[in-house]
């Protein structure tokens, strides 16, 4: 079977389907989209022009999954090793409310707003960031990261003992943060320990190696010792 992730670079939850693909050392290959400008070919994989896209195709088969989600849970069901989601229907309920957090309160708070204005506006050609935008950003990614901190001070993990989505998840959104470089890990020691962990992985290796046209990565985004 082969796997075709259609993404973009910069969007996080295309960055948790690469991560979880890599975590279960799936080979695939990508293709950049660009979401504010669905290509038409694009749309008959994935009619509403949102990333990620996953394209599955085998001799008997040619299948397109959209959102991050279905995705992820695709992949585990066929996949489940390494497990990414518990067993435990508890465990799983804190991690699908963890992934949550980060995609959509993260991403609504701090993200859209620096990434969305620093990044996005600039690759569409819509003008200078917008300096209220920028500022509540960075006031918010305190929180989150402190949150961070909080959950890695009683668990080996966000979620508990073991690496799962809901890492993947929030390290998805904070390394779009980090390539722009508007991350205050010194601010954070906690925050940035777990980081560190996941950012040395080998399936971080590729997100580390992006590098979008007209868009230089912080100095320190690819760094482990940073």
């Amino acid at each position: 079977m082969t796997f075709r992730l259609h993404h973009h670079p910069l969007d996080p939850p295309s960055r948790r389907v690469r991560l979880a693909l890599g975590e279960k050392g799936i080979a695939f290959e990508t293709v950049v989209e660009k979401p504010w400008a669905p290509r038409s070919e694009y749309l008959t994989l994935s009619p509403a022009g949102d990333v990620p896209a996953l394209h599955l195709e085998t001799d008997d088969q040619d299948v397109a999954i959209g959102d991050a989600t279905a995705i992820c849970e695709y992949l585990e069901e066929t996949n489940p090793e390494p497990p990414l989601l518990a067993q435990d229907p508890i465990a799983r309920a804190e991690i699908r409310r963890l992934v949550h957090w980060f995609e959509s309160k993260m991403f609504q708070e701090v993200t859209a707003l620096i990434v969305g204005e620093k990044a996005f506006k600039r690759l569409q050609g819509g003008g200078e960031p917008d300096s209220l935008c920028l500022r509540s950003g960075l006031h918010n990614i305190h929180g989150h990261l402190d949150y961070i901190g909080w959950l890695t001070s009683h668990r080996n993990w966000l979620a508990g003992d073991d690496l799962t989505l809901a890492d993947l998840a929030a390290a998805a959104q904070l390394s779009c943060l980090d390539y722009l470089g508007d991350v205050p890990w010194d601010q954070h020691p906690e925050a940035k320990d777990w980081y560190a962990r996941i950012k040395s992985r080998p399936s971080f290796r590729p997100i580390l190696g992006d590098h979008i046209p007209g868009l230089i990565p912080s100095k320190n985004y690819a760094n482990l010792d940073f």
